[in-house]
């Protein structure tokens, strides 16, 4: 492996995590979602990509890393900024965060506010990205294209953010021994009365788990004009693609959306580690917390079909701090919050009911990788489109 930023493997030096240490040995034991990280780092911050300038995209990032507390992260993009070009001290300015005034310095100060004000929208509040802060980016001069590369290098960082503040937390957990734990209840499961029986819609909160489509508000690609690269990614990246709005805007990055596509599949589908209800638990929960209508909608579905049981669901719509039919559960549900509004302060301390609830340490590396891709799903969900009642 050679000594370039996009090669070497940036979450393990940020984390950082030697080759023989225990933590090391259990990411890659989801190798997948390690290599595809990679991956889309690589795609995001390639200087070929046909987004943004490099200086706008590594902009972007550091400004994320910065508004999340992750000092590695922010070090990393910090480092290839310099690394791009010496910045003047009012350069340093704006990419330290300060008043956008001094982003004329950058030559192109209104395209580049528009970006950088997008992206602390995305980072801090990901549910006021709505239709009116998205416009705000064509109408500075950046193409589509252009903004669904930024959109996703900005959900992106906000998932890396995730993983590096996860696995820190899972080293300074340290060991890997699950004593046994009893069970809670031993009488069999009995349906909340006041609740519809699975596969009937909830409908809590303003969230639900009737099924919703989604509705694009840029302009998604027209298959005509579609290249055979992107009719490729397409019918690799799901049954629907080629009707769906949400994969027809994102396959204006094919590549991205490519290596986003492995990332998700090898975190949800997996064998082994946390259970696949588990998984989607701890995506609802998320997407609860970001205020995502649309992925909830779709992971309470799931956690359904999976559990055959909606409690916990309905208890997440109605209050998720107080989610979680059992130790395990409530487990699940408070690393998922804590990793979501807080990657800064997530630490061993929030792991410590997931360690006594049982999970070993490929089922938190699980937990916590399902948290990551939806802090990166919500956002794309959020931002780029709205949710509409129908599938």
């Amino acid at each position: 492996m050679t000594d370039s930023p996009l090669s070497t493997d940036l979450v393990d030096a940020c984390v950082p995590l030697a080759a023989d240490s225990p933590v090391y040995a259990v990411r890659h034991q989801r190798d997948k979602v390690a290599v595809a990280t990679q991956g889309s780092y690589a795609a995001l911050f390639d200087p070929a990509l046909s987004g943004p300038p490099l200086v706008e995209r590594l902009l972007a990032a550091h400004a994320i890393a910065r508004s999340a507390g992750s000092t590695a992260l922010q070090a990393h993009y910090r480092a290839q900024l310099d690394a791009l070009a010496p910045l003047s001290a009012a350069q340093q300015a704006a990419a330290d965060g300060a008043a956008v005034e001094s982003l004329a310095a950058f030559g192109e100060g209104p395209r580049l506010e528009a970006v950088l004000a997008f992206t602390r929208t995305l980072t801090d509040r990901p549910v006021e990205g709505d239709r009116a802060a998205l416009l705000t980016l064509p109408a500075a001069g950046l193409t589509t294209a252009e903004v669904v590369a930024l959109a996703q290098l900005i959900a992106f960082v906000a998932y890396q953010v995730r993983v590096v503040a996860g696995l820190q937390a899972l080293a300074a957990l340290g060991g890997d021994a699950v004593a046994p734990v009893a069970a809670e209840e031993s009488a069999p499961f009995v349906h909340p009365a006041n609740l519809p029986p699975p596969g009937e819609p909830l409908r809590i909160n303003g969230f639900t788990s009737e099924v919703l489509g989604w509705k694009s508000w840029l302009p998604v690609l027209d298959l005509t004009q579609a290249t055979a690269e992107q009719v490729r990614v397409l019918d690799t990246s799901h049954p629907k693609a080629r009707s769906s709005d949400y994969y027809l805007l994102l396959v204006q990055q094919p590549r991205i959306l490519q290596e986003r596509a492995t990332v998700f599949n090898a975190i949800m589908y997996a064998p082994g580690g946390l259970s696949r209800a588990e998984r989607e638990l701890a995506s609802a929960v998320v997407s609860r917390i970001n205020g995502c209508v649309y992925c909830a909608s779709v992971h309470a579905q799931r956690f359904e079909q999976l559990a055959r049981r909606n409690d916990v669901i309905a208890q997440v719509f109605t209050d998720p701090e107080t989610a979680g039919t059992n130790a395990r559960e409530r487990a699940i549900v408070h690393l998922s919050i804590e990793l979501t509004r807080d990657p800064a302060g997530f630490g061993a301390a929030q792991l410590l009911a997931a360690r006594a609830a049982g999970l070993s340490n490929l089922e938190i590396l699980d937990a916590l990788h399902a948290v990551a891709i939806f802090a990166w799903a919500n956002r794309l969900m959020l931002n780029l489109g709205e949710p509409v009642v129908g599938g």
